[in-house]
């Protein structure tokens, strides 16, 4: 498996000029014409469920709606929430198959995440939970309502980046990115539409 995407589509993606990070933005990954029709099929297939997680010593509903599929026996843990996968579903294959073909990755697992409003989120974090190995590698695909997303450097908080994640990119990490940076999609004052990111993940 590679430790960097080898894109083999005729236009390049975007490294974002992170220090101690590889990250890559692709704006066109779900073309315009498609976008709607996945959307829809996402929105009625997945089996969104709100969990509750512990927060402060509180136990609060997670602001967002959330789904994990994947491979028979690929639980993921974090925020103290296990998650056993549910069976990949069409939908969810073709994507699998379609990050394959423009990365050369083979995920075996997706975390999905609805966002409602402006008003749900995910706070600060790096997805670097010991299944996902040493050097996780993270397929995330936008559609819906573009958000601004996070970067803030671990040991240098001062060091942040934010950027805008359209409906249909691709924002993949890899390398040692998740060991020296942390990202989030931050609560929004202005009126927003719904959001679906989709997280691919290689559950080792």
């Amino acid at each position: 498996m590679p430790l960097l995407p080898t894109f083999t589509i005729t236009y390049a993606p975007q490294r974002l000029s992170l220090p101690d990070a590889d990250v890559y933005l692709l704006l066109r990954f779900i073309p315009e014409a498609e976008q709607a029709s996945l959307w829809q099929r996402l929105q009625q297939e997945i089996a969104w469920r709100q969990e509750e997680i512990k927060l402060f010593g509180k136990t609060i509903p997670q602001p967002r709606l959330t789904a994990w599929y994947g491979d028979a026996g690929k639980s993921y843990t974090y925020s103290g929430l296990t998650w056993q996968p549910l069976p990949w579903i069409p939908v969810l294959t073709q994507l699998r198959e379609k990050l394959l073909s423009t990365t050369g990755i083979s995920f075996n697992s997706v975390l999905l995440n609805l966002y409602r409003t402006g008003q749900d989120s995910m706070g600060w974090h790096a997805d670097d939970e010991p299944e996902l190995g040493p050097s996780p590698i993270i397929a995330s695909i936008s559609l819906g309502q573009e958000r601004s997303f996070h970067f803030r450097h671990r040991i240098q908080p001062d060091v942040k980046q934010k950027l805008i994640l359209p409906s249909g990119s691709l924002l993949l990490m890899a390398g040692q990115t998740q060991h020296h940076w942390q990202h989030q999609v931050p609560k929004s004052a202005k009126p927003l539409e719904p959001r679906i990111n989709l997280t691919f993940r290689v559950i080792r």
